[in-house]
Formats: structure tokens, C-alpha cells, sequence
């Protein structure tokens, strides 16, 4: 199995990212272990690691960028009887401001299911929903649900080549962009939901939206 940064296990990601380019690969973000799940109890002992995913991204619907901000997702992987096995463990990620709507956040948040292993035709995919927040809107209101999440599925991106920044402890660094992602309507908003819609351009098709991110990752032996 390759990661989602090299060739090992990949992101999501998770959540919708950065500007590719925006951040340079010599400025290293704090790796936070924290979030590692514990490997199986029945895990092949001395082939399980977590990794520590910090990435920075946007989301594009039409011709609107949506900058997320921070991203960080943790989850560990080996093997179980001598197969691949993976354990999620956190997503966080903070309100961001929510252009064109004055006073408004999104949050990116888990959908209930990611797969990091990495194969010839994607980096990885993940679920995720998206809670919009504003003092006019019901406090559910979200693009995709937990019940009904967004589907992402990430590609290497061109403009941002997967490298090693460090051998000890292991860091990469690496681009991955989403370029087919559906994004339905908002969902329990209340009667300013349609006024969301219009501001974001929402529902977008498939091939109508980008998400990007720019992403460091650092590999830790369990």
C-alpha cells in the first residue's frame, strides 16, 4: 500500500484545501500525535504506524474559491493477518470564513468513512460534510449531511509533486486535487437556505467544483 503522500496511505481528506504553491515546504507545521488510534488488538506486531496529516486547501465551486484553511487528519495503518488494515482517527478543522456571506464559517467535518490506500487511479477518498454557521441560519445547516456526506476522491496534482523534507523523523510533503466533486444544495438552513444556495452557486455538479490541498504528513512508528 502507498501512502496518500507518497505512496503509503493518503488523505482526504478530507476536507477541501489550499491554494497549491501558498505554502512552501520548508516552513514545517507542528505534528500533533494525539489523535492516533491504538492498532487492533489482533494487528501483525512492528508494521503499524500512525500518521499526522496537516494540510491547507480550498474549494472552488464555479469560479468562487472558498479558502478552508487548517486541515488535520490522523489515522493509523499495518496489517492484520498479513493484510492491509487502516484505523481512522480525527478530523479537525476550524470555522473559516465563508466568502460572500458576511458573518458566515464553514466547517469541514468527518462523514463516517475514509479508505488511504492509494492505487493507480486515486490517492485516497473520504466523506465529509460541511456546517455553515451564521446567526441567521438554524444551527444545522450544512452542505451534505452525516447521514448523506460529500464523496471526495483525491488525485495527485501536478503543480504540487509528492517529496521527502525529511528522513528522521519521515516527513512528505505533496498536492492532491479533487476535480469531479458533487456538491448538493444546503440542508437545514431554515428560510435562508435558498439565499445560501445563491450566494455559493449550489447545487454544482460534478466537474463544476475543485478541491485542492497542499499537505504535510509525518509518519510515527506504534
Amino acid at each position: 500500500m502507498k501512502l496518500l503522500a507518497l505512496g503509503a496511505a493518503a488523505v482526504a481528506v478530507a476536507a477541501l484545501g489550499v491554494l497549491p504553491g501558498s505554502a512552501s515546504a520548508d516552513e514545517l507545521p507542528t505534528f500533533d500525535f494525539t489523535d492516533c488510534p491504538a492498532p487492533p488488538a489482533n494487528a501483525d506486531p512492528g508494521t503499524w504506524r500512525c500518521e499526522a496529516f496537516v494540510s491547507q486547501g480550498k474549494l472552488t465551486i464555479h469560479d468562487r474559491e472558498i479558502p478552508l484553511g487548517e486541515l488535520r487528519i490522523t489515522f493509523s495503518e499495518g496489517r492484520v493477518n498479513g493484510q492491509y488494515a487502516q484505523v481512522f482517527g480525527a478530523m479537525r478543522h476550524a470555522p473559516a470564513p465563508l466568502p460572500g456571506i458576511p458573518g458566515a464559517t464553514i466547517q469541514v467535518r468527518y462523514g463516517g468513512h475514509s479508505d488511504f490506500q492509494s492505487n493507480d487511479e486515486r490517492r485516497g477518498e473520504v466523506d465529509l460534510y460541511a456546517v455553515v454557521q451564521h446567526p441567521l441560519l438554524r444551527k444545522d445547516c450544512s452542505i451534505g449531511t452525516l447521514a448523506a456526506p460529500l464523496h471526495t476522491v483525491v488525485h495527485d496534482d501536478p503543480a504540487v509533486p509528492p517529496r521527502i523534507i525529511s528522513n528522521d523523523p519521515r516527513i512528505a510533503y505533496f498536492g492532491v486535487v479533487d476535480p469531479d466533486l458533487a456538491l448538493p444544495a444546503t440542508s437545514g438552513c431554515g428560510a435562508l437556505g435558498k439565499l445560501v444556495d445563491l450566494r455559493l452557486g449550489l447545487p454544482s455538479a460534478a466537474g463544476e467544483n475543485t478541491f485542492q490541498q497542499t499537505t504535510y504528513v509525518q509518519y510515527k512508528p506504534l
